[in-house]
């Protein structure tokens, strides 16, 4: 494929993405995709048999540039990995589930779509649970190595534990779009303290 073919699939997926993350997947049509990257409907269907196809690409590429941050965020920098642990969930709420927010504020697409997308496509669904469960899997391994230096109790299970955690910032994150501020956070921030435990070192 071109680099001219490339950058055009790049610059769909760049625009789609800004309006879904604003509107949501039902409330984006292609015709605003189009009117947004400035690009012929024949030019879209180059790329994607279908809007739902667009919108599985969309996700791919976004989890896979999440899930690069992350490893980026919890690798191991001479710090305790609960500290590493603690960074990640501390930027859910100034930088939106971790990614770096641009200019008027970034949005999570794993939590913005998968509500919505659940139930009308399954490729979609499928999309986000695979990465999601990437995503816990990573913090399964970092509180494993807190396990290891110590930052958390030898007796603390990974896996069960990596779970609940993610499932307690979801659902901040839902209650924090109620509130419109950031308490549902700071009070996920404290359960997540006591979860994990005393150090132990």
């Amino acid at each position: 494929m071109s680099i001219e073919l490339c950058n055009a699939k790049t610059h769909l997926l760049d625009c789609g993405e800004k309006l879904i993350a604003s509107k949501g997947f039902v409330g984006v049509g292609l015709a605003e995709i189009l009117l947004t990257a400035g690009v012929p409907k024949g030019s879209f269907y180059h790329y994607f048999s279908s809007k739902e196809r667009f919108g599985e690409a969309l996700l791919v590429r976004y989890l896979d540039q999440y899930l690069c941050q992350l490893d980026a965020l919890l690798k191991a920098d001479g710090t305790p990995a609960r500290a590493r642990l603690m960074r990640y969930w501390a930027g859910w709420n100034y930088m939106a589930c971790g990614i770096s927010a641009e200019e008027g504020g970034a949005k999570c697409l794993i939590v913005k779509l998968s509500a919505e997308v659940a139930d009308i496509s399954e490729t979609m669904r499928l999309t986000l649970r695979d990465g999601t469960d990437r995503v816990v899997q990573r913090l399964a391994q970092c509180l494993e190595e807190a396990r290891q230096d110590g930052s958390v109790p030898s007796a603390l299970s990974a896996q069960p534990t990596a779970l609940t955690l993610y499932e307690l910032w979801l659902g901040a994150s839902l209650l924090a779009k109620l509130h419109r501020d950031g308490s549902p956070f700071e009070n996920a921030a404290r359960s997540t303290e006591w979860l994990l435990g005393p150090p132990m070192n």
